[in-house]
């Protein structure tokens, strides 16, 4: 599977064939492979403060032989899970590349976690060992029987980052990652119940690239900064995976959302591929970019919601770059996509990755549709791309897979149609999964944590929809007595929620009222609650 450039989309696409290695181990054949030039740059960091560092390739070797060292030493074996949980720092990457290339199964999570979040994913992944900051140590209770903590600035308890890595060897002999083998365990969010781990495997790391090859169209002479969270799956495919299997530059920046700031740094780095949520795309289009030298960047891309055709057209407009859309899961990641050499329909995802067989399915799973017709969005096995399973869930994943005339399809939870030319277009989850920014966050997460508030006598959590964020989080809530509605109450349950679970998933929106819609048997309609805030 070598990479070839995209001419137009039918060749490519009925011309593609996969070629998995039967072992890949991406701290070995990717990274390590790329140092043989010494001065062939992998990371641009810098952050709101002006502070800035480079790392090539040898450097991410060398730091991420050292970090496999240091784990081999603590006593990690092969197929141990490492919950990672970095800001946009390089440890982020010296941590997710040293682990695989050690063997362990590295768990990303945003930092915006609490306690009780961290918790359910140390317990449920079995986790032995984490990587955080010092700013987050006090998350992390002492009764998990980790072997190893550390800390990029230490901490009472806590192994030094930095200082431990100083002191080990460069060189580290990496052991053999079959393609089948467990690689990185990413946590998405459900409609019913606690986070779900999906689990993949190191031939999934390894297709990863293709959308590098066809969507972000990446060279080893091109920079690209993508500002996903390093808990997401984006953040593998469009930071790490993908641009350092093309042998491109990435830029890392930590710092706050500024959209002036945005194109200060575009300009400042000559970057030519940019990629960003489209609630962060919705702002930068109203700035006056007049003053920025724009003429590297040739490209924007975007996942995670869908963009307005609006903002298509006015990006192109001020940048002069083309904005493709794509779309994929934690459970697939790049599946459909919009590519440079291909007409793009405003408002569609575009059409399959090469290597991807795309199909719209009845609600009932026994029939394809015709063009046009709204249904269930399935992806055809085998793929490779698609995940090994829900962790811990035989039942879930096996519920993720349907039969039609005897081929095996994967349930994608999203619906969908597509048009005569072979187009999608998104509908929607055919979940209750809310879409707020690029995080998904199920309802049920943020019950529960309103839930233990003394006023809330019952809730429901639906998405409502936002101009800049795409969906916003709702709670519906239902008083317990003696306790009235009011701004001041809003506030605490939103601060309430904040400190329960990872902030981003607390209510923008609430409302009281007297009762919710359920079923004969009692459940809650949240489909009605969330029909009603779309006008529906």
């Amino acid at each position: 599977m070598h990479r070839v450039c995209m001419p137009d989309y039918e060749s490519a696409y009925q011309n593609f064939k996969w070629d998995i290695p039967k072992t890949f181990n991406f701290g070995a054949d990717v990274v390590d492979q790329w140092a043989a030039d010494p001065d062939h740059l992998a990371l641009i960091w810098c952050n709101h403060e002006g502070a800035e560092a480079r790392f090539t390739y040898a450097d991410m070797a060398r730091r991420t032989s050292q970090f496999a060292n240091l784990m081999t030493n603590i006593g990690l074996n092969k197929g141990d899970r490492v919950l990672v949980m970095l800001p946009r720092i390089p440890a982020w990457q010296i941590a997710i590349v040293g682990c695989l290339k050690m063997g362990l199964v590295p768990i990303p999570c945003v930092t915006m976690l609490t306690s009780s979040d961290i918790a359910y994913r140390i317990k449920d992944a079995g986790a032995v060992a984490v990587v955080t900051t010092a700013g987050n140590t006090d998350k992390i209770d002492d009764g998990y029987e980790l072997k190893a903590r550390i800390s990029v600035g230490g901490g009472a308890g806590w192994l030094d980052f930095e200082a431990v890595l100083d002191a080990l060897p460069e060189k580290f002999d990496p052991p053999r990652i079959a393609a089948e083998d467990p690689a990185i365990l990413y946590y998405t969010s459900g409609s019913t119940g606690k986070p779900k781990g999906v689990l993949h495997a190191s031939r999934a790391i390894f297709t990863w690239r293709v959308s590098a090859w066809y969507w972000l169209t990446l060279t080893k002479s091109d920079i690209i900064w993508c500002t996903a969270d390093t808990g997401w799956s984006k953040a593998g495919t469009s930071i790490l995976f993908g641009p350092w299997s093309t042998g491109s530059t990435v830029l890392f920046y930590d710092g706050p959302f500024d959209p002036g700031h945005r194109f200060e740094l575009l300009t400042k780095y000559n970057v030519n591929v940019f990629c960003a949520a489209a609630t962060e795309l919705r702002q930068l289009i109203l700035r006056d970019v007049s003053g920025y030298n724009l003429e590297s960047l040739r490209l924007g891309v975007s996942a995670g919601e869908s963009v307005n055709p609006e903002v298509v057209a006015r990006w192109e407009e001020i940048t002069g770059s083309l904005l493709l859309d794509g779309y994929g899961q934690t459970e697939t990641l790049m599946t459909i996509l919009n590519y440079p050499p291909m007409q793009v329909k405003p408002g569609s995802m575009g059409r399959p990755q090469p290597g991807t067989i795309a199909a719209i399915a009845a609600e009932d799973h026994d029939t394809f549709l015709e063009p046009n017709q709204v249904g269930r969005l399935l992806i055809k096995y085998p793929n490779p791309q698609i995940m090994l399973g829900y962790w811990k869930a035989p039942e879930l994943t096996a519920n993720s897979r349907i039969k039609i005339d005897g081929d095996e399809w994967f349930l994608t939870g999203d619906t969908a149609y597509m048009d005569s030319d072979g187009y999608l277009f998104y509908d929607g989850r055919d979940d209750d999964v809310i879409n707020s920014a690029g995080y998904r966050i199920g309802p049920m997460e943020v019950e529960n944590a309103l839930i233990e508030h003394p006023a809330v006598m019952e809730c429901a959590a639906v998405g409502s929809p936002d101009e800049m964020r795409g969906e916003v989080v709702k709670a519906f809530i239902i008083l317990n007595d003696g306790y009235v509605g009011s701004d001041n109450l809003v506030k605490e349950l939103q601060e309430f929620a904040k400190s329960a679970t990872a902030p981003y998933k607390h209510p923008r929106r609430v409302a009281f009222v007297d009762a919710l819609p359920k079923t004969v048997t009692g459940k809650i309609q949240r489909r009605k609650l969330r029909d009603a805030e779309y006008g529906l």
